[in-house]
């Protein structure tokens, strides 16, 4: 009989660098344009919006590795590594002859994937001399995060969370008031891009973009303040490397190496952290593994956005950015998996899929819920929305296998656990929720206001 290990790694084994995947890159992204002249933006320029050292990380396309600071290793312990684990429970009951790993980052203290970016982001706002931090979250996992890392670090944070998100998951909310931070439902009537939003659009439910440009607007106005973001940015993709540098020695502890490697999609942050580190073998020593992006078929802008010059947030306050985008005016559908309501995708993944390095799949919302219900069945462990999407994408690539007697090995990243997400499932279970289809029409009229 096979012995059925769990695979962990040893914390003297935990990766102490980041890798840059820029460095690699045979094209690398096109350049961030500054929103006031349309010229290339510079470290100093964008450093007056982020911190100065997440700003040099931006816009670093040289060098391969990046030290984490010391500071921020002591906090990486408290959790790290995550386990990688083999789900032989899905494996069975999807009668497949594939390998299914996943890398399970659920189990941080505010349990998903995003802590591992927001500490040296509040620790470099922290080591130069800002006094609070300022930011947007979806479903509030990025908002929990930073709202944590503020704390251990000494900042003020404030929080814009999309509207509809802040009425579905009240929980989130909470955890994020328990270490101090404010939280305010976006659009608000705090700032001036909230009160032009609304002013427009009353009953506006929000979306990131709408959070981001009251977070911006916040942090350009507030001294001794910065704003800090949880995806779509390059140094967010550095940081959430630390996941894929794990998964690859634990991997090899396992014997083996993944031939297709899943991550849900919303600005890129998971989907970066669990696949750069094994892209660099395709690019450098000639692998050939997959690489898949799970999105919502709601919010569809790897599989059918436009690859274009476009703002971060709703009101244009952010750079402009090369990204695979729906139109940064975009009104997502309201999904439950709340982290993946972003109209673009980042700079950095949008070039690999320009060049085919990469693939997407959108997911529909009762097919994600499917899947994760299977997977906790199968596992124990209840997923988030947003890694339900990772979760059918997996299902599909094991069908497949079985259908072709395949013995592939398939490596996703569970992001984070569904146990604030439960009125969610609550919702499915009652055959309440639906898909959400967006027509050519809505796309191709979004698209033409970038």
């Amino acid at each position: 009989m096979e012995n059925k290990k769990r695979y962990f790694l040893r914390d003297e084994e935990m990766p102490t660098r980041w890798y840059n995947i820029q460095a690699d890159m045979l094209n690398k992204p096109e350049l961030m344009l500054n929103p006031e002249t349309r010229k290339p933006i510079t470290v100093e320029e964008l450093s007056k919006l982020i911190s100065y050292e997440s700003a040099c990380q931006e816009l670093n396309t040289t060098d391969r590795w990046i030290d984490i600071p010391q500071e921020v290793l002591d906090m990486y312990r408290y959790y790290r590594s995550t386990p990688l684990v083999r789900a032989y429970g899905l494996e069975k009951a999807l009668g497949t002859p594939a390998h299914i790993y996943f890398k399970n980052e659920s189990v941080s203290p505010i349990g998903s994937h995003k802590l591992n970016s927001a500490l040296p982001q509040a620790y470099y706002c922290k080591k130069e001399g800002c006094t609070n931090i300022t930011t947007e979250t979806g479903a509030g996992q990025w908002g929990c995060a930073l709202s944590y890392a503020s704390k251990v670090f000494g900042l003020e944070c404030a929080v814009y969370q999309v509207k509809i998100s802040y009425e579905q998951k009240p929980y989130r909310r909470s955890v994020m008031q328990a270490f101090g931070a404010q939280v305010t439902p976006s659009p608000s009537m705090s700032t001036r891009a909230g009160k032009d939003i609304l002013t427009k659009y009353p009953n506006h439910q929000g979306s990131l973009g709408t959070a981001i440009s009251e977070a911006v607007e916040l942090a350009l106005t507030t001294p001794g303040c910065k704003y800090s973001l949880g995806s779509v940015m390059s140094h967010v993709s550095l940081h959430q490397t630390i996941i894929g540098l794990e998964a690859e020695l634990q991997m090899q502890k396992a014997g083996e190496y993944p031939d297709i490697v899943i991550g849900c999609f919303g600005g890129g942050s998971n989907f970066s952290g669990i696949a750069f580190p094994f892209m660099r073998h395709n690019i450098l020593d000639g692998k050939s593994t997959r690489f898949v992006a799970a999105e919502p078929e709601s919010c569809p802008k790897l599989t059918r956005g436009k690859f274009c010059y476009d703002f971060g947030d709703e009101s244009g306050y952010t750079p402009l950015m090369p990204m695979y985008s729906l139109g940064h005016k975009f009104k997502p559908a309201n999904i439950h998996a709340g982290g993946l309501r972003y109209h673009g995708a980042g700079v950095i993944v949008s070039q690999l899929l320009k060049d085919g390095l990469m693939e997407a799949v959108d997911i529909e919302q009762l097919k994600s819920f499917e899947a994760g219900l299977l997977f906790a069945k199968a596992e124990g462990i209840v997923p988030a929305p947003e890694s339900c999407h990772a979760i059918a994408a997996t299902i599909q690539e094991a069908l497949k296998c079985r259908d072709n007697g395949d013995s592939k090995t398939i490596l996703f990243c569970l992001s984070g656990h569904g146990l604030m997400d439960m009125s969610a499932y609550d919702q499915y279970l009652a055959g309440s929720l639906g898909n959400y289809t967006i027509s050519d029409e809505e796309i191709d009229k979004s698209i033409a206001n970038i």
